[in-house]
């Protein structure tokens, strides 16, 4: 770069009509180097330079479909001879007379055995579970009445036991036997005689799921791990992000128990299944509340961007992935009647009661700051300044008596809506995005001032979207966005609890 950025700042229209000839042709030809360099550097990417694939763009990222296939490629036809060169000295009559195909090519395609299917094949030897523990306690489970005359069965009602299955489940210690402790549960189930004479069996328990996209999950009480031992595993899983594979290694080194890699995924599902009738109960606590964060982010999946939905309220944290429109706010927030704090995406607009974030354009102002136009440096620095004075009044009405503050600070609000209408339309589009934005939105921006003790900033919502460190990235497992729905409750709750030092994973171990 010929010019730094001090002195690229002082060049102006003023400056180049001063400048002679030559020196403006000296001039342009630096300019158009930096130019040429500034150019090069912003197509930089994977691809042609040293950065890294994360670098790039969500939308620009190469998806698993995006590879090359070599069935582009032209290739002969079967039934095609290859030319023959014009000296082979072959006869007219050979000529006319085509070769036949060989037959055994079709006879060989016909005799290709059929394509394995995934998984386990049809015939092959079972695998049981080789861990048994001695169980620390025996239920027996007995019908209750007679299925055929509906006659109450006591417990001393002849019966037989025909079933039963072993639960492992971890108990959290109490200050005598503080610490986790497994706990071995053997569950018998009988088969009961009445005088009738019919034989009533005792079934385990089944749960309903009622959202079809955690289809093929059952919930039954027929289940090796316990409530205790699956919040464990939600939490290794969504909190400490481990693998199934992890899940297992922690699991059998640190409390000396085997579990397959499918049972710990059948155990995140089901844990899925039995959390999904929450969702309701969190959508319409977040429309009951007084105030509410909302917030979104990209959410790449494959070859498809679609966006981490974020809302929170004082005791409700709820995720949703969905296409970034008014489609979603319109499905979960039909009936909101509260105040919505968010940033200035026209989605949020058709709220009547909105608060605007101040920390995007205080930042938009300091990017006003740092660029080579000196008019937009001027009116960033006077939004700033606005923006400074009214934090400083707002800090200080929290602390004392509130005052007005829309009375006391009208000159300056004027004063900077001035501003904004002069500068519309200028030519540095920067400059005039964030007019425009301040006077679209500027209710919603100074509301804030009629209340003092209403939030300046949407940092609980930017805080609740820090998803990445409890849930895994979706091109990473997929099954948890498929299943996000019940995964949302738990990441919820480690916040929302942890924030009123409880532990979410006992409430979880209760459903």
């Amino acid at each position: 770069m010929h010019l730094s950025d001090h002195s690229l700042g002082q060049l102006d229209a003023d400056y180049l009509q001063r400048l002679e000839v030559e020196s403006l042709r000296g001039l342009s030809l630096r300019l158009l180097e930096d130019l040429k360099e500034a150019r090069e550097r912003l197509g930089q990417n994977p691809t042609n330079s040293s950065r890294p694939p994360s670098s790039q763009a969500p939308w620009d990222r190469p998806s698993a479909s995006d590879t090359d296939s070599s069935d582009d490629e032209e290739t002969p036809l079967l039934d095609e001879a290859p030319d023959q060169p014009a000296d082979s000295g072959a006869s007219p009559q050979d000529e006319s007379e085509p070769t036949p195909p060989p037959a055994a090519t079709g006879e060989a395609r016909q005799a290709e055995p059929p394509k394995r299917k995934p998984g386990k094949q049809p015939g092959a030897p079972g695998f049981a579970r080789t861990q048994v523990f001695k169980a620390h306690e025996t239920i027996a489970h007995r019908a209750e009445t007679c299925a055929a005359c509906a006659a109450a069965l006591g417990a001393a009602a002849p019966s037989v036991a025909y079933a039963g299955f072993q639960t492992i489940d971890l108990l959290w210690g109490d200050a005598e036997h503080p610490g986790l402790h497994l706990h071995i549960v053997d569950h018998r189930f009988y088969d009961s005689h009445c005088d009738c004479g019919h034989h009533t069996r005792a079934q385990p328990g089944q749960g309903e799921v009622n959202d079809a996209r955690l289809e093929p999950v059952a919930l039954s009480e027929w289940r090796l791990v316990g409530p205790g031992l699956a919040t464990l595993i939600i939490a290794l899983h969504l909190r400490f992000r481990l693998s199934y594979r992890r899940i297992g290694e922690f699991l059998h080194d640190w409390l000396g128990l085997s579990l397959s890699v499918g049972t710990i995924k059948a155990t995140l599902h089901e844990a899925a299944a039995a959390s999904e009738p929450l969702e309701q109960e969190l959508i319409e606590a977040l429309v009951a509340s007084d105030l509410l964060h909302a917030d979104e982010t990209s959410w790449p999946q494959g070859a498809e961007l679609l966006w981490l939905w974020v809302f929170t309220s004082a005791t409700v944290t709820l995720f949703a992935v969905a296409k970034r429109g008014r489609e979603l706010l319109e499905r979960l927030l039909p009936d909101f009647s509260g105040w919505l704090m968010s940033d200035g995406w026209t989605a949020y607009r058709h709220f009547p009661q909105r608060l605007r974030c101040w920390a995007h354009l205080t930042r938009k102002a300091q990017g006003l700051i740092d660029s080579f136009d000196q008019e937009a440096q001027a009116f960033g620095r006077q939004v700033q300044d606005t923006f400074d004075t009214l934090i400083d009044a707002i800090h200080a009405a929290r602390d004392g008596p509130p005052g007005e503050l829309p009375t006391r600070y009208a000159p300056l609000l004027d004063s900077l809506q001035a501003a904004c209408r002069r500068v519309l339309g200028h030519r540095h589009a920067k400059t005039n995005a964030l007019a425009v934005e301040l006077l679209n939105d500027w209710e919603a921006i100074f509301r804030v001032l009629e209340n003092p003790h209403w939030p300046i900033t949407n940092n609980a919502a930017y805080a609740a979207r820090g998803i990445s460190d409890i849930m895994p990235h979706p091109r990473l497992c997929r099954m948890a966005v498929r299943r996000f729905n019940g995964y949302g409750w738990v990441s919820d709750s480690w916040r929302i609890l942890s924030r009123h030092n409880h532990s979410p994973f006992r409430k979880a171990s209760k459903l």
